[in-house]
This record gives C-alpha cells, sequence and structure tokens, in this order.
C-alpha cells in the first residue's frame, strides 16, 4: 500500500490544476479517496468532528451485505437452470460458476454505463465524483430477471443515472431510489422481457456451462404462478414439478429476480447493517410489521377472485421482492424519511402497500417496487408533518407553562 500510496503522490501534480492531465482531475480524485481515507483538514475557523466511517465506507459496508445475495444468486441460477433439465445432480462449483458467468455482464453494463455517466457529470461540473453507484451498480442487477438483455439494462440504467440523479444534483439529492427507477423502467418500458414465465430462469447454456432449455419452456415465479391460480386452495411447485415448501422459500431455491430469493442471505445482510448502523431498524421493523399485518387481514378475508389473499403473512414476506426491499431498498438514507417517527410510518406504508398491490391487482403480482418509490415520493410530506407536530406539541407545553 505504500508503494502505491508513493506512485500516486508522484503522479497526481499531473491532474491539479495546471498539470497535463488537470481535465480527469475529478476521475483522479475518485480514484484516490476510494482508495485512501483523504488527509485533508479543515480550514482556520472552522469547527467540524469527523469519524473514519465516511460516506464511501459506507458505500463499501453496503456492498459487503449485499455480497451473501449476489453469492446465493449465482448458485441458484445455475440451480434452477439444471433443475428446469431434469437433472438429479447439483455440482456446487459448477452452479456457482454458470451464475457467475451469467451476472457478471449485467453488473459490467451497470457499474460502466453508470460510473461512465457520474465521471462524465462530475468532470462537466468540476465536481467530485461521488461513490453511491457503488451500491447502486450492485442493486440493479440482482433486482433484474436474470435474462435481462445487456442492451436494455444499459438504457433503463442511463436514464435512471441522468433523470432521476443527476439532473437533481447528484448523490445525495436523488428523491426516489435510482435502482428501482431502473426496475421500474425495465417493466414499463419492455414488460414482455420484465415479466411473465420464461424471465426468471436462465434458458441457455454460457461458455459450455449449463443447459441449453426447449424454446417453449416456461418457469413462473411463486407470486407468478399464484397470479393465475384458479381454485381454493394454492398449490406452488418449483420447476420440477415438486411442491415449494417454506423453508424452500425461505433459503431462496425459487425462481425469481437474481438476488431477491434468499430470505436467509437478506437476513445475513440485515444484520450487517443493522450492527454497523448504516440502516435504520426502525425501517425494517416497520416494513415488516405492515407487511405481516396487511397480510393478515388479507388473508382473514380471502377470496378466490384474489388468489394472494390465501397466502399467509408470513409467506407474503417469504416471496417475491418484499424482504429484500424491507433491508435494501426502503432504508436507502438518501429517498427515506428522515425523523424518528416518520420513519415508522414510511415503512409501516411500505409494508402495507406491497401486500396491497401484490393481493388486489392480479396483473401484477410483485408490489414492493411500487410501494417502495410510493413511498419515495411521500418521504418529504412526512418528515414535514413530523416536523411541525412536534412544533406545535412544544408551542402548546410553551404556553401551558406561561
Amino acid at each position: 500500500m505504500k508503494t502505491l500510496r508513493k506512485y500516486l503522490n508522484n503522479i497526481k501534480p499531473n491532474f491539479e490544476p495546471g498539470g497535463k492531465l488537470q481535465s480527469f482531475q475529478s476521475v483522479f480524485d475518485g480514484f484516490e479517496t476510494f482508495l485512501f481515507t483523504p488527509n485533508t483538514t479543515s480550514g482556520p475557523g472552522a469547527v467540524n468532528i469527523h469519524d473514519s466511517l465516511d460516506s464511501k465506507r459506507i458505500m463499501i459496508i453496503m456492498v459487503l451485505a449485499l455480497m451473501p445475495c449476489l453469492l446465493f444468486g449465482m448458485y441458484n441460477t445455475g440451480y434452477q437452470n439444471w433443475l428446469a433439465a431434469g437433472a438429479t445432480e447439483f455440482p456446487f462449483w459448477q452452479l456457482m460458476a454458470y451464475g457467475f458467468l451469467a451476472v457478471l455482464p449485467r453488473i459490467l453494463v451497470a457499474y460502466v454505463v453508470g460510473l461512465g455517466i457520474e465521471f462524465a457529470v462530475a468532470q462537466w461540473r468540476r465536481e467530485e465524483i461521488q461513490e453511491g453507484f457503488l451500491v447502486t451498480g450492485i442493486l440493479i442487477p440482482l433486482i433484474c430477471p436474470v435474462e435481462t438483455p445487456l442492451w436494455m439494462l444499459a438504457v433503463a440504467t442511463a436514464f435512471s443515472v441522468i433523470f432521476v440523479k443527476e439532473v437533481f444534483g447528484g448523490t445525495g439529492y436523488n428523491v426516489f431510489n435510482v435502482a428501482l427507477v431502473t426496475r421500474a423502467f425495465l417493466f414499463f418500458a419492455y414488460p414482455a422481457q420484465m415479466s411473465g414465465d420464461k424471465v426468471f430462469v436462465a434458458s441457455r447454456s454460457i461458455l459450455g456451462l449449463g443447459n441449453d432449455l426447449p424454446d417453449g419452456f416456461t418457469g413462473a415465479t411463486p407470486l407468478g404462478q399464484i397470479a393465475s391460480f384458479t381454485g381454493d386452495k394454492l398449490e406452488l411447485l418449483n420447476l420440477r414439478g415438486d411442491a415449494i415448501s417454506a423453508m424452500d422459500a425461505f433459503i431462496g431455491l425459487i425462481p425469481g429476480s437474481f438476488g431477491e430469493t434468499s430470505t436467509l442471505c437478506i437476513l445475513i445482510g440485515a444484520a450487517i447493517l443493522l450492527f454497523t448502523s448504516i440502516a435504520s431498524w426502525r425501517i425494517m421493523l416497520s416494513v415488516v410489521v405492515g407487511g405481516l399485518l396487511m397480510g393478515w387481514v388479507a388473508n382473514t378475508f380471502h377470496t378466490p377472485a384474489y388468489p394472494a389473499s390465501f397466502l399467509s403473512p408470513i409467506d407474503q414476506l417469504l416471496y417475491g421482492g418484499f424482504a429484500f426491499a424491507a433491508v435494501f431498498m426502503a432504508t436507502d438514507p438518501v429517498t427515506a424519511a428522515r425523523t424518528g417517527a416518520g420513519k415508522y410510518v414510511y415503512g409501516f406504508l411500505v409494508g402495507v402497500v406491497a401486500v396491497l398491490i401484490r393481493t388486489y391487482n392480479n396483473g401484477y403480482p410483485e408490489g414492493a417496487m411500487l410501494a417502495v418509490l410510493l413511498a419515495n415520493a411521500l418521504a418529504p410530506l412526512i418528515d414535514y408533518c413530523v416536523v411541525q407536530s412536534n412544533i406545535s406539541r412544544r408551542r402548546r407545553r410553551l404556553r401551558a407553562r406561561a
């Protein structure tokens, strides 16, 4: 590390004003501060207290918290491909390699497009390169079907970074979660490639690994099966035709978006975020409470017209992207509510609306994405109402004392 630090110090004058590469000062600064903690201090007259957990380190911890979902997503991608092909043996390392090759191009596309735009904008504005996309670049592939075409991913990523983030001022100023808007753009612009029974299971071999599935192959997610179910008793099947157990859903051995299927891995990520105080436990808790309450109401008044109402409250949490949204999406500190009481209201709203949409809209079996985006839009209003309520209460207290 000392050698690298010395090398950066030697070339740094080239990127400073007057240097040969001054046009790339923002790019150099971004790489330098990513590798090393800045050693600059506040000027005279400025009083600031800092700790070692700056925004770059926060983003790195977020990436580490996402690793269990990413790694399991690799395994599950291979597992679902092998299962759909009728395999009886599941070689671990081959499944992992297949999943790695399936997701790697999507991660690269997200990072190249997103970071490329952010680098260009930062250089144009002569600002520091922000690090928010370190997390967004991984979130985007995790919440999309594994069969999403790369060009669509690139278009959606560019749209979100430009129109959801940069036009509002960049990292820390966006109103909506960038990764979720990418997913929403893909869903509404290319619905045939983002929904249905053929997009959630990798169907082609990659570099000799995996199996080429028939063109007529279908592999519906549990929520997709529920949306098209008729009858009064739900029966969810995996790609082999066996019943899906609650343990299968908890571990994540079911079709779904790349990183959203395993509630177990999501809980590991949640533990990391809570232990490091990165994410709000108030939001996580209230999302779960809201989902359980709405799930109980729907299950209590279940009807064959809405098959998802037959799901138990716990099953509502296990299927789809609910758990992932509760831990990694709803807790985004930029787009979530910031007041203590507001976080409870915000999270509860996410949980209720997510189950409400997926239960009573058979045409859209997953509601977590829209629930978080709706809550993002209402977060400033929620915080405003909480602050005004506190002001009114203190005024009444002051008048009572007078």
